[in-house]
């Protein structure tokens, strides 16, 4: 049942609540307009234009802005309060449980699908009803598409899975990705992936504070990238860290951004994104700026081996002075790996609100049903 007017003013401490039938007969906000201002504030895509159109509405010429209130309660959402950021660690405290609890249901599992099930259904036993988003569990190759939905293909043959789900408690989200073995060990090459991104997530992690510019810190992130797969040998060695930025082949290896702003929405407003960016290392940058302290950011590198673009391009002689290609052929079958924990931004560093370990010894040990965090 919805919430009766009283009980949502007093849960989500607002001034005045009303029904959707109260609002669109017109008188409210007529006696509103009258008695207050002509100008309304709201959000075009979240209210009923119909409501400001009908005559009586009308005669009163009200001024309608719709992005001053946008843009000050995107500014608003940023930084969260003590109780927000209370929400948002619930939600991860759930969400690692039931991430932990995937690991220890792998060896039962022949399907995406059952361990799609089996985080829903620890996340709804433990009072989180809702997802935050649809859940990404793409086992093999399908770990390189960045939002794979299938989430019901067998997962017999494959090396790795990667899990992308998170939890939602009183409106808040949690965003947690892991990625892990399937039959609980590491092959080489998936090893050296995960141990490059785990590097790419932990020097990113210590820059986080109030303050920091995030383009610097999505920066360091393909740095760290570009120097890792130089030291395996995907790039070839008579190449520079700075001339395989230069080159952007990076672009192609790590083609997200680094993280997003994370809380009533999992990719929350006020980044100031700019899509439109001719650079491609920050065009899908979800965030630009410097953090201030109390935003809750996720910090989730990733290295993805897609077939789509990068072997066409492969093929063409794109990239033919800068990947080793017989090197790289080792390294298709990982798919794709990502880490992702959520954030706390503080004056002098940061809060990892994240709880489920992504250290290779715990995972490896939760897979073979050892006691790890």
């Amino acid at each position: 049942m919805p919430l009766l007017p009283d009980e949502a003013k007093e849960r989500y401490d607002v001034d005045v609540v009303l029904t959707t039938d109260d609002l669109k007969s017109g008188d409210i906000l007529e006696r509103m307009l009258k008695k207050q201002s002509e100008i309304v504030l709201t959000i075009k895509d979240r209210a009923d234009l119909a409501l400001f159109h009908t005559e009586s509405i009308q005669r009163l010429k009200p001024m309608i802005d719709y992005d001053w209130a946008r843009k000050g309660i995107e500014q608003c959402r940023v930084v969260k309060d003590e109780h927000e950021i209370a929400m948002i660690r619930h939600a991860n405290i759930v969400s690692s449980y039931a991430h932990r609890q995937v690991l220890a249901s792998v060896h039962q599992a022949s399907n995406e699908r059952e361990l799609n099930a089996v985080f829903v259904m620890h996340c709804h036993a433990n009072g989180c009803q809702e997802q935050a988003y649809g859940c990404i569990c793409a086992a093999g190759t399908s770990a390189s598409t960045l939002h794979y939905v299938h989430n019901d293909m067998p997962l017999t043959g494959k090396l790795n899975l990667l899990l992308d789900a998170g939890a939602e408690y009183q409106c808040y989200c949690a965003d947690i990705t892991r990625s892990f073995p399937l039959n609980g060990k590491f092959t080489t090459e998936s090893r050296e992936i995960y141990d490059l991104v785990l590097k790419m997530q932990s020097e990113c992690m210590s820059m986080i504070r109030e303050g920091v510019l995030w383009e610097d810190v999505h920066m360091k992130a393909h740095r760290v990238a570009a120097d890792g797969l130089l030291k395996l040998g995907i790039f070839k060695q008579n190449l520079s860290v700075d001339e395989i930025i230069e080159s952007q082949v990076t672009t192609r290896i790590f083609p997200h951004g680094l993280g997003h702003y994370l809380g009533m929405d999992t990719h929350d407003v006020g980044g100031n994104a700019n899509y439109e960016d001719p650079d491609p290392f920050l065009r899908y940058l979800r965030v630009r700026g410097r953090l201030p302290a109390n935003a809750v950011i996720t910090n989730e590198p990733g290295i993805y081996f897609r077939e789509f673009p990068l072997r066409q391009e492969l093929k063409d002689g794109m990239w033919k002075d800068v990947i080793d290609e017989s090197v790289l052929d080792r390294y298709w079958a990982v798919g794709g790996v990502r880490i992702e924990d959520d954030i706390v931004v503080k004056k002098d560093g940061y809060e990892n609100l994240t709880t489920v370990s992504s250290k290779v010894e715990d995972i490896e040990a939760l897979i073979f049903g050892a006691a790890a965090p």
